[in-house]
């Protein structure tokens, strides 16, 4: 169960104070998701039957709804599929608390209230996992992959155990070439980490105030 002390609330934005971290921006967190994970990732033109997302760090559950509203919006057919890793996940509660901040995703948050608390769930268009725990333990474990990586912990100055180099390692094994991923930071240590990893990596306009975020892909196969 999560600890409840380990949550704050700035209106109704929450903030971990584990980690002394917002879990979003305090100026839209949904514009932000849009900004960062979905155009970062070069979404919806990726679209397909069966894409695969992955997230590090799944708090409010808001960037899978941003994603999975997109996903509806673009007429992509099939069944979008995301996996988040998750070490201090939310009650549901806290969850819809956050979510009904966001006006404009009031109907699909209120499809998926039921699922919370879930660590597998099915929809006529979505298979959702989370993997809770550790991803520094839980991610070299994984067998799936992703197209999309959101990698969205706390402020690499706050949590620096989710932006090791091995751990970025592990996204990038864990992506088929063409895959990419997407970051809010810009930290010089975690695009090296994402280069040695053998991503070509690019810092582009950040989200809001923030001047730079990064993106990164694996290159095509040449063989």
């Amino acid at each position: 169960m999560p600890d409840q002390s380990a949550l704050d609330w700035r209106g109704e934005t929450p903030v971990s104070t584990r980690f002394d971290d917002p879990y979003y921006s305090l100026e839209n967190g949904l514009a932000e998701t849009a900004h960062v994970f979905l155009t970062g990732n070069g979404l919806p033109e990726r679209f397909r039957d069966g894409f695969r997302i992955a997230e590090l760090g799944f708090g409010t559950g808001l960037n899978l709804l941003a994603a999975l509203r997109l996903w509806r919006q673009s007429g992509a057919p099939g069944v979008l599929h995301f996996t988040t890793f998750e070490a201090y996940p939310l009650t549901a509660e806290e969850m819809i608390r956050a979510q009904a901040g966001f006006p404009e995703i009031g109907v699909l948050a209120a499809e998926l209230a039921p699922c919370w608390g879930q660590v597998r769930f099915d929809l006529p268009d979505l298979r959702f996992e989370m993997i809770a725990g550790d991803a520094r333990d839980s991610l070299p474990r994984w067998s799936g992959s992703a197209d999309a990586w959101f990698l969205d912990g706390f402020s690499p100055a706050k949590n620096p155990e989710l932006w090791s180099p091995e751990l970025m390692a592990e996204v990038a094994r864990h992506m088929p070439p063409g895959g990419t991923a997407a970051t809010y930071t810009a930290a010089g240590h975690v695009r090296r980490a994402l280069a040695e990893a053998g991503l070509e990596v690019a810092r582009i306009k950040g989200y809001g105030r923030k001047r730079h975020m990064t993106i990164a892909s694996k290159p095509p196969r040449t063989d």
